[in-house]
């Protein structure tokens, strides 16, 4: 071989045992947690994205040198989905449609909420967490985790949200066309608990863009800058940021809101 390539055996055996340089070292470290945030995002996140993401890190990296190592091994955003997708798109169920059409604003709670599903890695395998939002205050009013992306956990999360509502009241329940929400128990309990199912087009992320908006914000908060060792240690985490951080916060912003409105009234 170092015939065939004009070199000498000495300058191959040189440059084998060479060490890494400090510059190819902190490279194979970026790519680690280029790889791990992108696959904490399905698969979704392309170079300008993960550059934000990376920055919000604290970690010191060029738009161009990141998109540099995506491009070198293969590692792309937009529409590619990773093995093990989170659920596979149905047909809508008769009857059902979009009721919201983009429209994520509400003037009252309990009048619209949103729903979905996203995977957290962690070293003992992936759990998947649900959510429902309400579009009002943003509050997080219903949510599951599982290491199982079934109907049951998805019924769960909006079990949860249904026995705080307050009254009976129909509330809009926007989802998109994943297996879990198309199921026959899911559409079920959301008939016999005054629930109004609400449902995307196939490849409309945009439509559910509330709850997309929510997992990023998680995992750019939090999940991004933890390295969970167990379920049950992100399970924890997770709850901490839904219920002591994230839920707190919206309750702080939804009552200086009325304290507005009423020295206006």
């Amino acid at each position: 071989m170092c015939r065939c390539l004009k070199v000498s055996a000495s300058g191959y055996y040189a440059w084998v045992s060479r060490p890494l340089s400090s510059r190819a070292k902190a490279n194979q470290r970026l790519l680690r947690r280029i790889r791990e945030i992108h696959d904490d995002s399905g698969g979704m996140l392309g170079s300008p994205r993960m550059h934000e993401d990376l920055a919000a890190e604290g970690v010191a990296a060029s738009l161009n040198r990141v998109a540099r190592l995506m491009a070198k091994h293969g590692i792309q955003g937009g529409g590619r989905r990773k093995r093990g997708r989170l659920g596979r798109a149905s047909n809508r169920p008769l009857g059902i449609q979009n009721h919201l059409e983009r429209d994520f604003s509400a003037l009252e709670p309990d009048t619209k909420w949103v729903t979905d599903i996203t995977e957290i890695s962690t070293q003992e395998g992936k759990l998947f967490l649900c959510v429902v939002l309400d579009l009002f205050s943003k509050l997080i009013v219903g949510w599951s985790m599982h290491h199982l992306q079934d109907r049951l956990m998805v019924i769960r999360a909006v079990q949860m949200a249904a026995w705080q509502r307050q009254g009976e009241t129909p509330v809009i329940l926007h989802s998109d066309r994943g297996s879990q929400f198309t199921s026959g128990d899911y559409q079920r309990y959301l008939g016999s608990n005054h629930l109004v199912s609400s449902m995307s087009a196939v490849g409309h992320c945009g439509d559910n863009a509330a709850c997309e908006g929510f997992f990023g914000m998680l995992k750019r908060e939090r999940v991004h800058h933890r390295r969970y060792r167990t379920r049950d240690e992100a399970r924890a985490d997770l709850f901490e940021y839904i219920e002591r951080f994230h839920n707190p916060r919206m309750r702080r912003r939804v009552a200086a809101q009325d304290r507005k409105l009423k020295a206006v009234l």
